[in-house]
């Protein structure tokens, strides 16, 4: 199976007490990866490199060619949801809808996949809520529902249950555990050391700016093998959310 995303000797400076050195990063299709390490360890800045928002001062990340010929193509098949998303004034549908018109997504088909992704998310009938009155922890699904509703290949998280209470967590955890069905790749960053355990998630370790663990290993280990796609968006009924 071939990466869909390949990570070589990458090498990123951050004024004079941090740099993010990664030898060697693979990562393959309809899998989960779980990021944990001490705040400052990079988790943010790796992710953000991944995303292609910053450019490393050496190395490369290369994205597979099935996924677009230039950076805006790739750029629209990875998505970062950050810890504190910010939310467009206006309504949870605005909110949807905004990266929808900016790929020429309109009518009928915008508003069938606004309304099928909220559901996805536990937020159906909120389509009209403003999200000034949002709780901390919608306003994390109505973040993680406007980068699904884009039907992106790899999704990547910053502390995506960081705001989640815990009585939302196990239906939250449970929704993300299915993304990989339904063609998605997940990255998500956590301080929660139980938390890749319960996702099925694949670690990786990360300590002033490296990899503590031998990710390419532990791929061959588990030896993953992409699974059939469910239809996009069909909705998950997770119970709880």
């Amino acid at each position: 199976m071939e990466p869909i995303i390949r990570v070589k000797k990458l090498s990123l400076h951050r004024g004079e007490n941090f740099s993010l050195s990664i030898e060697d990063l693979n990562l393959y299709p309809q899998q989960i990866y779980a990021l944990t390490g001490a705040n400052g360890a990079g988790k943010s800045t790796l992710l953000k490199t991944l995303a292609l928002l910053i450019t490393p001062d050496q190395g490369t990340v290369s994205i597979a060619a099935a996924m677009g010929g230039d950076l805006v193509q790739l750029r629209q098949q990875v998505t970062l949801v950050e810890q504190s998303p910010y939310l467009l004034n206006g309504s949870v549908s605005d909110n949807l809808a905004f990266g929808l018109k900016l790929r020429g997504i309109r009518g009928k088909e915008q508003q069938q996949r606004i309304t099928s992704t909220l559901e996805m998310v536990g937020l159906a009938g909120l389509e009209q809520r403003k999200a000034k009155h949002l709780s901390g922890g919608e306003v994390q699904r109505v973040a993680l529902a406007r980068a699904l509703v884009l039907q992106p290949q790899v999704l990547l998280l910053d502390e995506p249950t960081a705001n989640i209470d815990s009585k939302s967590l196990q239906a939250f955890e449970a929704l993300l555990s299915r993304l990989p069905d339904y063609g998605v790749t997940v990255v998500l960053s956590t301080h929660d050391l139980t938390q890749p355990a319960r996702l099925g998630a694949q670690l990786i370790r990360i300590e002033n700016g490296r990899l503590l663990d031998n990710l390419q290993r532990l791929t061959k280990h588990r030896n993953c093998k992409p699974t059939e796609k469910k239809q996009w968006l069909k909705p998950l009924r997770v119970q709880g959310l």
